[in-house]
């Protein structure tokens, strides 16, 4: 099944990479990703397409976790 992120984070380094890494280990591979920065400069904004056979609450549950998170919203793609 695949679900759409829409997460807000911090403008830090490696936090792309941190989102990345858990949902892969979560068992979703990312299938599309686009960010854009937040007119506040310290925030930016990230849209993650990803596919896998397992429900998003685990997934949705370790991103919140990430320090570099501010807000995630998971629903499933149409």
């Amino acid at each position: 099944m695949r679900y759409r992120l829409d997460l807000t984070l911090r403008h830090s380094e490696g936090a792309l990479t941190r989102v990345l890494g858990t949902a892969e280990r979560r068992g979703f591979k990312p299938v599309a990703v686009e960010g854009e920065t937040r007119p506040e400069g310290d925030r930016w904004h990230l849209q993650m397409t990803v596919e896998g056979d397992r429900a998003a609450d685990g997934l949705h549950q370790q991103l919140a976790k990430l320090y570099d998170c501010l807000d995630v919203q998971v629903q499933p793609c149409q």
